[in-house]
């Protein structure tokens, strides 16, 4: 009995030796070809680098129109996309619990099982003698035999020790999935952030050109009775008054298009809510917005830490390097212990007669996989093969998000060019349909320079609320590149 103690504890303490080891390499960051700065901003002059970001400000401190963030807190509460996203991450936390199940023993319990059966008389006497079926003819004589019954209730324990570290890296992996899980909620609530800001944003700007639509309407509608009392007074033909009448109607055209536009977008930002079809009340204007000159982007290293689609691209490697370990750890012994006790007579009431109806076993068994069809060398090779992928659409992630940053920077910079001109062509156009009237009236202009200068301030007018939505945009659309909008 002490030579099986001490054989015993001699293999546990070689297992938690050889258990101390992982198979498979630890994960590491791999190296990111990422820029000191992004393109697009300039260094300090003294050489300094300024690590400020807008992307750690909240979404709710970031945006200031009550409606808009409205809009935002409920999209967060109810949109389908965001609760599944939750219910994903409910998924993943059940198997990260399963997978810390695994490191404890598997116990099973067996209560007042019976067995009845025929046994030879000599049983006990005989080791040539068991137990025999008689069901049949041609069996030996009753007599000979006995008919007894054993109850049995045992508790049964098995247990496979992570000699090999397989079980710490399946639970590496399950951690990383559900860490994966939370990235991939906060990605998703980004691009809703953006989604809702940039249909607000473009609900103004249908707004702003309903009314500049509407206002030029009325202008036309004024320049054609003037055109008409000309025509009643013979100085000019009817075809001016057609070809304004048909400037009339092409700008009224634009109306209800443009209440067509605005109809749709509303049932879109209610969609994005969780919300059936309705209006959306504005609590603000497109032109009363007034643009900052720069932003602060912080350093491009930062991305790795504040794009939750990025965290979430790395999760996914490291899951994956977990799963190289994984499949490493199936190549080699495993080593399960079985215990085994319970109680056990030929008569119920003989079940705490202690000891003697006490049984128990103790046994450990290794297992090595020898020929599997090259199963578990295949299994291995994959998975080092999709680790290479996870990194590979790891450093594209991470690629993606500079060019992403870099490009918001871009739009910012040339959109802020282009409103300056923008603004510069609305008053020109505006001088040019004031001057061109007065020269109508007194006879010193014909109809067709008062078309083509309205027909020009409706287009610049229109083009300078497109350039103002774009720059919103822009600014939305660089908060959501440097991975702000989950906070």
């Amino acid at each position: 009995m002490n030579y099986f103690r001490q054989f015993l504890f001699s293999c546990m303490a070689v297992c938690l030796t050889i258990s101390s080891c992982k198979v498979g390499r630890d994960y590491t960051r791999p190296a990111t070809a990422l820029a000191d700065t992004f393109r697009g901003t300039s260094k300090r002059p003294d050489s300094t680098i300024d690590t400020a970001n807008i992307a750690v400000i909240p979404w709710s401190d970031f945006f200031t129109d009550r409606m808009l963030m409205t809009l935002i807190d409920s999209a967060i509460a109810n949109n389908y996309d965001m609760q599944a996203a939750l219910k994903n991450i409910e998924i993943a936390h059940q198997t990260l619990k399963q997978s810390k199940a695994a490191f404890f023993p598997e116990i099973n319990t067996q209560l007042g099982g019976t067995n009845h059966q025929w046994r030879s008389r000599d049983f006990f006497a005989s080791p040539s003698s068991g137990w025999y079926e008689r069901g049949g003819h041609g069996e030996p004589p009753e007599q000979l035999y006995m008919y007894q019954s054993q109850y049995l209730s045992s508790i049964s324990l098995s247990w496979e020790m992570d000699i090999w570290g397989r079980m710490r890296r399946q639970n590496e992996r399950a951690l990383a999935e559900y860490l994966q899980s939370f990235e991939a909620r906060k990605a998703i609530q980004t691009q809703l952030v953006a989604a809702i800001a940039e249909g607000y944003y473009n609900l103004l700007m249908l707004d702003a050109q309903l009314e500049v639509a509407q206002r030029n309407l009325r202008l036309n509608d004024s320049t054609l009775q003037i055109v008409k009392l000309q025509r009643d007074a013979g100085e000019v033909s009817s075809l001016a008054l057609q070809q304004t009448e048909s400037q009339k109607l092409v700008a009224a055209s634009l109306i209800p298009e443009l209440e067509q536009e605005i109809a749709i977008q509303e049932n879109a930002l209610m969609a994005l809510t969780g919300a059936m079809p309705d209006s959306v009340y504005r609590s603000s204007a497109l032109m009363d917005w007034r643009m900052q000159d720069s932003y602060d982007t912080g350093v491009p290293l930062q991305l790795l830490t504040n794009r939750p689609d990025v965290r979430q691209a790395e999760q996914a490697l490291r899951a994956a390097n977990a799963e190289v370990g994984v499949a490493q750890a199936y190549r080699y012994p495993s080593l399960t212990i079985d215990a085994t006790g319970g109680l056990n007579a030929m008569l119920p009431h003989n079940w705490f007669n202690i000891p003697g109806a006490l049984f128990g076993g103790l046994i450990s068994s290794a297992t090595q996989p020898i020929f599997n069809r090259r199963r578990l060398k295949t299994q291995h090779e994959i998975a080092k093969l999709e680790r290479d992928k996870a990194e590979i659409a790891f450093q594209q992630t991470v690629m993606e998000a500079a060019h992403e940053v870099s490009n918001a920077l871009v739009m910012i910079n040339k959109l802020n060019e282009q409103y300056t001109i923008a603004e510069q062509r609305v008053a020109t156009a505006q001088l040019g349909v004031k001057n061109a009237n007065l020269l109508f009236k007194s006879g010193e202009a014909t109809y067709l320079e008062v078309i083509t200068a309205q027909s020009n301030a409706l287009t610049s007018e229109l083009d300078l609320v497109r350039i103002k939505q774009q720059q919103l945009v822009a600014k939305v659309s660089l908060y959501r590149a440097l991975g702000g909008g989950w906070k």
